[in-house]
């Protein structure tokens, strides 16, 4: 937890402060006290550990807001408005998933001006220092439960995206007709999405029956009375599946009959880890566990869905009967602005900038437009 310098430890003002200093702290005040019930609210939001931690954080932001508090002195009786930034975090705090206002608090936290500004305590200024780390830590359990639904959606409506627009850039630059441009992207998305999901159906089902395989099967409790070996080939199996060698002689023992098993035995050494990890702490994830894969149907399905919501985008003009430069102009924009949207929430949820991942994104998805758009004016047709 962060540990602040109380107020008391700055030395007391000597001099009535300039215009520029009670305006530049009359907005450090706002922002302090917009963070500090940001992270309240988050914490009321959030459960065990977690609301623990932001509930200290916020308390570390109250303390920074008396400091500039009592520099101010009357003149703190004039509130201001918090910066656009501090806003949008309530905001967002109140209306959005709490790993994504988490990642913009990390940003926030990694900016603060405190270490140039003299009128800040070093204190202070490493007290923002260590947020950012507490943040960073926070955010990371979320972006870990997100990453795999996470991936499969943006890859899926990126890879929607830029594909279907690559398709229709070169059919139209050939100057065939927008109805044949249509019925290339419509082909396109379908089999595409089609392609995406079968991929990820087979992807998500070779993965289970690779981890099936890898599971422990309870054969030595079946077997055990009747083995042609001794207890320290025995030992060798729970060792192998990762035991210390004193748990794995005293299970061997068990399987033998030499002790009373005193657990459950239907369990095997995977599952017990996990149920002690898990009663030891509610909020941690038991060590060396897989993530949890979802079904393959549902994998696929998703995938299906998510390319075809990014594929349909460049297709929309046709749709609704442009054609020609037209058509083509408007659906560049709108992928465009969808590319921009998916690269920033990339960047978002990685602690990026947003405007960077997007534009990223973008460039990426306008070049390989712009290539298949020189591939079709090579065989043109006629006029678009």
């Amino acid at each position: 937890m962060p540990r602040t310098t109380t107020p008391s430890s700055t030395p007391p003002e000597t001099h009535e402060p300039t215009p520029t200093q009670i305006r530049r702290w009359r907005h450090y005040l706002a922002d302090e006290l917009a963070e500090a019930a940001t992270y309240e609210h988050l914490a009321r939001h959030s459960s065990g550990r977690h609301a623990e931690i932001l509930h200290s954080v916020a308390e570390g932001e109250g303390r920074h807001a008396e400091h500039w508090r009592r520099l101010l002195g009357p003149h703190a009786e004039k509130t201001v408005r918090p910066a656009l930034q501090a806003q949008l975090l309530m905001f967002l705090a109140k209306h959005v998933g709490s790993v994504f206002v988490l990642a913009l608090l990390q940003r926030a936290e990694s900016r603060s001006p405190y270490r140039e500004d003299p009128d800040a305590t070093d204190a202070m200024a490493a007290d923002e220092a260590v947020h950012e780390e507490i943040i960073r830590a926070l955010a990371t359990d979320g972006r870990t439960r997100l990453s795999g639904n996470f991936r499969a959606a943006v890859f899926g409506a990126n890879d929607g995206l830029v594909s279907n627009l690559a398709l229709v850039m070169g059919v139209g630059a050939t100057g065939t007709s927008s109805s044949m441009v249509l019925f290339s992207g419509v082909a396109g998305l379908l089999a595409g999405a089609l392609s995406m999901g079968a991929g990820e159906f087979v992807s998500v089902r070779s993965q289970r029956e690779l981890l099936d395989a890898s599971q422990p099967t309870q054969v030595t409790l079946e077997v055990a009375p009747s083995l042609d070996l001794d207890a320290n080939e025995l030992t060798l199996i729970y060792r192998a599946r990762g035991m210390s060698e004193e748990a794995a002689e005293h299970r061997a023992a068990e399987r033998l009959g030499y002790h009373d098993c005193d657990c459950d035995p239907s369990l095997s050494f995977q599952d017990e880890r996990a149920r002690l990890a898990l009663a030891t702490d509610d909020d941690a994830p038991a060590a060396g566990e897989n993530q949890a894969l979802g079904t393959d149907l549902g994998a696929a399905a998703s995938s299906f869905c998510f390319f075809a919501s990014g594929a349909i985008i460049p297709i929309l003009p046709y749709l609704f009967g442009l054609s020609g430069w037209v058509a083509m102009a408007v659906g560049m924009a709108l992928v465009g602005l969808a590319l921009l949207v998916t690269g920033g929430f990339v960047g978002l949820l990685s602690g990026a900038s947003p405007l960077k991942r997007g534009l990223r994104q973008l460039g990426i998805g306008y070049g390989a437009a712009v290539a298949t758009y020189l591939l079709g004016l090579a065989f043109n047709t006629g006029t678009p």
